[in-house]
């Protein structure tokens, strides 16, 4: 079957951009995305959820984010255009597939950044009643978001150094938490069990893997991105398994350290575990190193997720001022100020805690769009100018990622547990925006041709 090559036109317009961003950087980018201030609270929830048996739905989420990102290192390979997922989907399946897939994308990764903003603000304002004014928290929300946005601005190797920065800053707690914590766990406390009969480990993959999310707005900036094809599944593969290790040992420390009281605690288990073995110094750090956590990822976020706007426009499905890049820092500035000025105005109008559900089912949905295009991507044998990725089995792993998907799906819709409920609401409402936005994309060509 002959090679088909990717859309001229998108690789002229993504040619404007520099590709800076090189295997250490995209490897801190996924890892701080992914590693978020959840893990700072999963777990006592999965202790309360499984008891002995919680190291067991880290490792069964494992070797399913593994799954999805073998779809995405092979999608990857073939296509390094800004845009991550969506350009995927796009060159798999069309333009209005790859709308869809860049819609949900879109709203995961806003919904998903404006929330933790507002943790971090939450956070930040807990410290001192002189930051606990509806006036101070815009304004701390307003300078976070106009520092970054001048930063990645500037420079994409900028805004991809403060990751990298941000990300091994946010690791230290978490990694002082291990290297000191092994040493004070109790064996009799991390005795090893199976799930009991009261006891869900579906409920509980299917919560523990929203921590796993995030490597979907991490790949975004593929257009900028130094050899794509090698630095793309290197970076994913190594990123996934330095996350898998960190969760597990910060689950065996916590579980270890409080034994059964960790179910107990949901709220800052491992602050209070690192209470036990460095004192109130360590509980602070902890609290701290969460803060960071949630700084971290609004960097990451404002790296990655413009890129998507800027992938619209130059598709046509946006208007064109959404490619304009700066002319002296070539980077694509409107993209980053719009989507910027947007999750600003949401975290400062929404806690967003409502919506949370609705962003993760979003993120479901883009990664059965991701699958099924690799498996497209490999049968059409479309290339970029690098040798793809490829492996015995490379068509298999796509269906396989599909199956799981789906059946996590129906197990959270038809589960009685209040985390069916929140998926079967967020299926619907994932449902109306990908309506709204079909009813978008058709009405494209009408404010097109007035445009022009």
């Amino acid at each position: 079957m002959p090679n088909e090559t990717l859309p001229a036109s998108a690789a002229k317009t993504d040619a404007q951009l520099v590709r800076g961003i090189g295997l250490t950087a995209l490897t801190a980018n996924i890892v701080n995305t992914t590693i978020g201030a959840s893990i700072f609270v999963l777990p006592g929830t999965m202790a309360k959820m499984l008891g002995g048996a919680a190291p067991i739905a880290f490792v069964v989420c494992a070797i399913a984010q593994t799954i999805f990102v073998t779809c995405f290192a092979i999608a990857g390979s073939r296509v390094s255009l800004t845009g991550g997922l969506y350009a995927y989907v796009e060159v798999g399946f069309g333009r209005y597939v790859g709308f869809l897939a860049g819609l949900m994308n879109f709203t995961t990764n806003i919904l998903g950044v404006a929330a933790v903003a507002n943790v971090l603000v939450d956070a930040v304002s807990a410290m001192s009643p002189l930051l606990a004014t509806s006036f101070a928290r815009v304004v701390m929300l307003l300078l976070i978001f106009f520092v970054l946005v001048a930063l990645n601005i500037r420079s994409v190797k900028a805004g991809a150094s403060a990751v990298t920065v941000v990300t091994l800053v946010k690791l230290i707690p978490l990694l002082i938490f291990i290297a000191v914590g092994i040493f004070f766990i109790k064996p009799a406390a991390v005795v090893p069990s199976l799930p009991g009969a009261n006891q869900s480990l579906g409920d509980a993959v299917l919560l523990l893997m929203f921590a796993f999310f995030g490597i979907e707005g991490a790949l975004t900036p593929s257009g900028e991105v130094r050899n794509p094809s090698r630095t793309v599944r290197r970076a994913i593969f190594i990123a996934i398994g330095l996350t898998t290790v960190v969760y597990l040992l910060i689950q065996f420390v916590a579980a270890g350290t409080l034994g059964s009281r960790l179910g107990d605690n949901t709220v800052a288990p491992l602050a209070e575990a690192a209470g036990i073995f460095l004192g109130r110094y360590g509980r602070m750090l902890l609290l701290v190193g969460a803060t960071i956590s949630s700084f971290g990822y609004v960097t990451s976020d404002i790296l990655s997720s413009p890129r998507t706007l800027f992938a619209f426009g130059r598709d046509g499905i946006l208007p064109k001022i959404f490619t304009h890049v700066h002319p002296r820092f070539r980077s694509p500035d409107v993209a980053i100020i719009v989507y910027t000025a947007v999750a600003f105005a949401l975290a400062v109008s929404s806690s967003f805690e409502g919506l949370a559900v609705m962003a993760n089912v979003a993120a479901f949905l883009l990664y059965v769009l991701c699958c099924a295009a690799a498996w497209e991507l490999v049968r059409r044998n479309v290339r970029s100018d690098e040798e793809p990725f490829t492996f015995w089995g490379a068509k298999i792993f796509p269906f396989v990622g599909v199956a799981l998907i789906i059946a996590l799906l129906v197990k959270a819709a038809f589960s009685d547990s209040q985390v069916g409920l929140d998926t079967r609401a967020g299926l619907r409402v994932s449902g109306y925006l990908a309506v709204a936005g079909s009813l978008f994309y058709l009405a494209r060509p009408l404010w097109t041709r007035r445009s022009t």
